[in-house]
């Protein structure tokens, strides 16, 4: 297993406040062993379920322009 670098509590505290100012953040509720079967896909696509789920709002909100 592949350990993660360490990160110091003053990187974590600088990383938080940066994407606090730059970021809005959504709370998703997923139904019981839909986060699973997500992380899954996003892996296999080789991106992170943060990417995956823009990338998959994107997609939608296009296509809806498009209509």
């Amino acid at each position: 297993m592949e350990e993660k670098p360490k990160v110091s509590k003053a990187q974590q505290k600088a990383t938080n406040k940066y994407i606090s100012k730059a970021y809005d953040r959504i709370n998703l509720t997923v139904p019981k062993g839909k986060k699973e079967t997500i992380q899954a896909h996003a892996d296999k696509q080789r991106e992170s379920v943060n990417g995956f789920i823009n990338k998959a709002i994107d997609e939608k909100m296009e296509r809806d322009l498009k209509e």
